[in-house]
C-alpha cells in the first residue's frame, strides 16, 4: 500500500501522477476545442450543446476514474437516430472513435470529429411529442401566417388552385377579371345596317367621325357590353362592401390566433426546458452514470484514508483519531467498491437479457 511508503514528507497536495497528468491534458484539449464547453462535475462530466436544423442537442462526456486508459463515455440527448448512435437507445454514442479510444488520443478533437459528423448528416429527433406542429418548428416553417389577411373572397374552379396569367388573358373575344371570364359579344361578319346605305351615305360615315361613333354605340354588342360592365361594377361595390363589414370579425380572429400560437411557443419552450431537466435527472440515475460515480468516490475515499494515513506516519495526528476517521475512510471505500461491483454484475445481467422497452 502506497501510504506504508510515503513517497514526500511535505505538507502540500500530492504531486500529480502519469495518469492524473494525462487525464489533465485530455480535458484541456477537450476545453480548447469547445469553448461552450460546461462543466456538470469537475474533472469527470461535461456537456456541449449544440443546434442543427433548429434544434438544442447535448453531448454528455463521462470521464470514468482510470482514464484515459478507460474510455470515456459520450451520449447525446434528446434521444436521435444517427449512424453514430446506438438505436436501441437514441442516445449512446457507438462511434469507432470513442470505443478504440486509447492513451494516444485527443479527447477534443474526438469529440469536434463527432460534432463535424453530426453537421455534415444531421440527427434526427426521436422525441413524439407535439408531433404535428414539432415538424413545423424544426423545418422553420410558421404554421400561422403573420401577413395581411386578403378579406376579398377567392373565386377558384374546383381544384382551388389560384388563377394563374391563363385565367386572365384576352383571347377569342373573352376576358379574365378577377377569376372571372367574360364572354364577349360575337362580332358578326356583316352588318345590316350598312347594307342598307347608299353609297353617299357610307361615304358621309366614312367622312363623319361623330356619325360613325352614334353609329357604332347603337350597335346592339356594344349595349350588352356595357350593361355587362355596369352590372359588374355594382357586383364589385357589392362585394366590397361585404368584405368591409366582415373585415372586422376576421381581424379578430387573426389576433386570437395569433395569440394562441405564441402561447403554444411559450408551452413548447417550458415543455422541451423540464424535458431536458427530467433527462438529466433520470440519467443521472442510470447505471452507467451511477457506477462511474461510484468508482470516483470509492477512489476518492481510498485517496483519503491514505492521506490520513501518511499524516499519522508523519506524527501530524494521535493514534485515536487516526484509527477512527482511516477506518471510517476505508471502510466507506470498500463498500463503495463492492456496490460498484455489484452494479457492474447488474449491467452485464440486463446486457444479455435486453428489456423490451
Amino acid at each position: 500500500m502506497n501510504w506504508l511508503f510515503p513517497l514526500s514528507k511535505g505538507s502540500g497536495p500530492p504531486p500529480l501522477n502519469s495518469l492524473q497528468q494525462q487525464r489533465q491534458r485530455q480535458i484541456e484539449s477537450l476545453k480548447v476545442a469547445h469553448p461552450s464547453l460546461a462543466e456538470i462535475q469537475k474533472d469527470v462530466e461535461y456537456r456541449i450543446p449544440f443546434t442543427v436544423n433548429n434544434s438544442t442537442i447535448s453531448v454528455n462526456i463521462l470521464l470514468p476514474p482510470q482514464f484515459p486508459q478507460e474510455k470515456p463515455v459520450v451520449s447525446v440527448y434528446p434521444p436521435v437516430g444517427h449512424h453514430l448512435v446506438d438505436s436501441n437507445n437514441g442516445t449512446m454514442i457507438s462511434s469507432p472513435l470513442v470505443s478504440n479510444f486509447g492513451m494516444h488520443s485527443d479527447l477534443g478533437k474526438v469529440i469536434q470529429s463527432l460534432l463535424d459528423e453530426f453537421w455534415k448528416s444531421p440527427p434526427v429527433l426521436m422525441s413524439s411529442g407535439l408531433s404535428g406542429f414539432q415538424y413545423l418548428y424544426k423545418s422553420g416553417i410558421n404554421p400561422y401566417p403573420t401577413q395581411a389577411f386578403h378579406y376579398g373572397p377567392r373565386h377558384m374552379g374546383p381544384s382551388h388552385a389560384q388563377p394563374t396569367v391563363a385565367d386572365l388573358h384576352i383571347e377569342a373575344g373573352s376576358a379574365g377579371l378577377n377569376g372571372h371570364l367574360y364572354k364577349m359579344p360575337e362580332i358578326p361578319e356583316s352588318f345590316p345596317e350598312l347594307s342598307e346605305m347608299n353609297l353617299m351615305q357610307l361615304s358621309n360615315l366614312s367622312e363623319n367621325e361623330d356619325v360613325l361613333l352614334e353609329l357604332f354605340v347603337s350597335l346592339p354588342q356594344l349595349k350588352q357590353v356595357t350593361s355587362d360592365k355596369e352590372e359588374l361594377i355594382t357586383n364589385i361595390v357589392e362585394m366590397a362592401k361585404k368584405n368591409l363589414q366582415v373585415e372586422p370579425q376576421l381581424e379578430g380572429k387573426r389576433q386570437e390566433m395569433l395569440y394562441k400560437f405564441e402561447q403554444l411557443t411559450q408551452m413548447k419552450s417550458t415543455f422541451e426546458t423540464r424535458l431536458q431537466r427530467q433527462h438529466e435527472l433520470s440519467e443521472s440515475c442510470s447505471l452507467s452514470a451511477l457506477q462511474a460515480r461510484l468508482k470516483v468516490a470509492a477512489h476518492q475515499a481510498e485517496e483519503e484514508s491514505e492521506e490520513m494515513a501518511e499524516s499519522f506516519l508523519e506524527g501530524r495526528t494521535d493514534i485515536d483519531e487516526f484509527l477512527t476517521s482511516f477506518m471510517e475512510k476505508r471502510t466507506l471505500c470498500h463498500s463503495r467498491r463492492a456496490k460498484e461491483e455489484k452494479l457492474q454484475q447488474s449491467i452485464i445481467t440486463l446486457g444479455q437479457f435486453p428489456t423490451s422497452h
